[in-house]
Parts: C-alpha cells; sequence; structure tokens
C-alpha cells in the first residue's frame, strides 16, 4: 500500500472529490490526479454537482496544500486527505482537512463504503459533520430526498444497459 506526504500545489478540480495537483520541485513537477478520501461528492450532472465542485475550488485551487496519501485507485488517482491553510488563519500551517470541510458545508456524503481506510477519529469527525449538515438542512441536505453519488451512478449504469440493444 502506497503511504506517502506530498507537497503540491492544487491547479485544477475536476469535480467535488477531484483534484489536479502539481507536486515536486521546480522543474522536476509531476501532475498527480486526487481522490479525497473519506467522500463522495454529487456528480457533475447531479443535483449540488457544480456547487460542489465550486466549493471544492473555494477551498483548494491555486493553495498549496498537503497531500496524505494511502493507496492509488483503480482509475489511477492518489487517494489522499488533502490539508490547506484555512483563508482566515495566519501563518502557512496546512490545518484544514478539505474532506472534512466538503462534508461540513454539506457539500460531499462521508463515503462509509471506504470507512475503514480512516482513522476511529476521522470516521468520528466525519459522521458527526455529516449528521450535522443533514440536521441544520445545508448544501445538499436542502434537496428533500438527496440522491448519495453512488447510488445515481448505479442508476446511470442501469439506464445505459437498459438501453443497449
Amino acid at each position: 500500500m502506497l503511504a506517502a506526504t506530498l507537497l503540491c500545489l492544487i491547479v485544477g478540480v475536476s469535480d467535488g472529490d477531484t483534484l489536479t495537483a502539481r507536486c515536486g520541485e521546480p522543474g522536476q513537477y509531476e501532475q498527480v490526479k486526487v481522490r479525497l478520501q473519506g467522500i463522495d461528492a454529487p456528480e457533475r450532472k447531479q443535483p449540488f454537482g457544480e456547487r460542489a465542485r465550486q466549493a471544492l475550488a473555494e477551498l483548494t485551487f491555486q493553495k498549496q496544500a498537503e497531500l496524505r496519501c494511502n493507496k492509488i485507485d483503480r482509475y489511477k488517482r492518489h487517494v489522499c486527505s488533502v490539508w490547506v491553510k484555512p483563508n482566515e488563519a495566519p501563518g502557512s500551517n496546512k490545518t484544514l482537512d478539505v474532506g472534512l470541510a466538503m462534508v461540513t458545508q454539506g457539500m460531499a456524503w462521508w463515503y462509509r463504503a471506504y470507512a475503514s481506510e480512516q482513522s476511529p477519529q476521522e470516521r468520528g469527525q466525519y459522521e458527526f459533520a455529516e449528521q450535522e449538515a443533514k440536521a441544520r438542512k445545508i448544501g445538499l441536505w436542502r434537496n428533500p430526498e438527496p440522491i448519495a453519488p453512488w447510488d445515481w451512478r448505479k442508476s446511470a449504469r442501469e439506464a445505459q444497459q437498459v438501453r443497449r440493444p
């Protein structure tokens, strides 16, 4: 299993849980696709999908980030917790867990299917943040029946199979 900490500049935001980072020393940069660990955000064509992408961009785009990566997924993305300096904080410490911030803002679900990849403390924080966002009806929780991205993707796959001859 991959375990690495990378210092990178966030140079792209694909959707609410996927980033592109430029890592390494000047002249030796490497582009890295990053999937945020612990969350699943609405797909771009889903309700709140574009808003989730915007929220992630507001938190990360053009910021220095610390990527704490633990594996590479089947799409060759590094799966990482992403840490940045909060906008309002003095100094340069990267103390904001971006995945947790996305759940707190109601822009992503805590991805329980991968909870075993988080520490017990992280699981507790993410679960609590999701419960709070739900209770406060913020972000995607404003929708009376939000559809989890994994269910939305499954429905989309099934619809594709039905259309095929």
